[in-house]
């Protein structure tokens, strides 16, 4: 009886999903911008809805653009172009570092991530789905595990659902290889990956900075913590022993390691001054507000562990969904544990040749696409079923 209703309900389920795609498509409108450099970037709109969303894609030369969505209140549509842009690029550095053969892509949808519908998910859905699999999307900031379920109802381009044969929130994974990244940083500054007594400030207490400073407290650091949202900065800032300073100051504390796990941009003109620190390795994108600053840290003897690189974590956790013999937990986390030598390669590199490490890992991943090193031979295998 059980196998009888699952063969009915299937195509049933498989039907009502085809016409939400249908409804979801009808007031869907796209408009092309040309950006050199990019491969495709888009404006997509549904006024029914209310959706204006951006998505780009910057580079697939190695797979498919493999990147999340940021639902957020940005002030204008250039503003969140602007982000895209940055953010799609830094996409495609990070998964020719990560060599998961797949290609860099983002997307923004532009609105309250409070007050996201239903309706407004499916839509932006349906529009993934029309352009065919060359963007695959996940969740991001503003964009949870539950939402991108039901972007799912309206494109099978989608990873990270909370779904058995999905590889689900890729937070925790992302903040492992972070850890992994900071141990790196403290062995090249003190010759050994200690972290006993190691002052550790740590910006943003979201799904991964919340996961990273659980794993810093138990490897012995000292812990300087901040975080916009104060119950939640006194909670955690109660919970481990640690010190709460407010969002203005926690750039500026003196520290061994500074951890940026929010917002992009906050190693720029104004901050970089102020650093009391003596590495930067957060979970954080795009934390250089322009690459130079990569140079202004390194005369400063401030060590920066590029993000693309530290911020893997999660990427290499949902692309392990898309390989051919499904996902499993253990071949990502086995990945993520090797960015420590990953890191340990490039701040060698940057030495040998005199550069910052910023310059050192663009030029690796810049290296690998140019000869498709990591190239994908095997399309991605979408395994989740439309029970999703």
């Amino acid at each position: 009886m059980t196998q009888q209703l699952l063969e009915k309900s299937v195509p049933d389920l498989k039907k009502r999903l085809a016409g939400l795609l249908q409804e979801s498509q009808k007031g869907l409108q796209f408009e092309r911008i040309l950006v050199k450099g990019y491969e495709k970037v888009v404006k997509v709109t549904d006024k029914r809805v209310g959706l204006t969303a951006i998505i780009a894609i910057h580079n697939t030369m190695l797979g498919p653009a493999l990147g999340g969505i940021r639902i957020l209140p940005y002030s204008s549509v250039e503003a969140a172009l602007e982000d895209v842009l940055r953010l799609s690029k830094g996409m495609t550095y990070k998964s020719a570092i990560a060599e998961v053969g797949f290609g860099g892509g983002k997307s923004i949808i532009i609105a309250n991530s409070k007050e996201k519908t239903p309706e407004l998910l499916r839509s932006f859905g349906a529009a993934v789905e029309k352009l065919g699999g060359i963007y695959i999307c996940a969740e991001d900031m503003g964009c949870s595990t539950e939402d991108v379920k039901v972007i799912r109802q309206t494109t099978q381009y989608v990873v990270g659902l909370p779904h058995e044969k999905s590889s689900g929130d890729p937070g925790p994974f992302t903040a492992w290889g972070t850890f992994r990244g900071i141990l790196s940083a403290v062995q090249h500054l003190y010759k050994s990956p200690s972290l006993e007594g190691k002052r550790v400030a740590v910006q943003g207490l979201g799904s991964v900075g919340k996961c990273l400073i659980d794993h810093l407290f138990w490897a012995g650091a000292e812990l300087i913590l901040s975080d916009v949202d104060t119950q939640k900065l006194d909670y955690y800032a109660k919970k481990y022993s640690a010190k709460a300073v407010p969002p203005e100051e926690i750039l500026g504390v003196e520290c061994d390691i500074l951890a940026p796990c929010a917002a992009g941009g906050v190693i720029n003109d104004n901050t970089l001054p102020k650093l009391r620190c003596k590495a930067i390795a957060g979970c954080a994108n795009n934390q250089l507000d322009r690459d130079e600053h990569a140079d202004l840290l390194k005369e400063r003897n401030i060590l920066y562990v590029p993000d693309f690189v530290i911020n893997a974590g999660g990427l290499l956790n949902v692309a392990a969904e898309l390989e051919d013999e499904g996902y499993s937990s253990k071949f990502p986390r086995y990945k993520i544990h090797h960015i420590y030598d990953t890191l340990l390669a490039i701040y060698d590199i940057a030495e040998k040749n005199h550069e910052s490490t910023h310059t050192a890992a663009k030029s690796l991943a810049e290296y690998r696409i140019k000869y498709a090193i990591g190239k994908r031979v095997i399309p991605p295998v979408f395994h989740h079923t439309a029970e999703c």
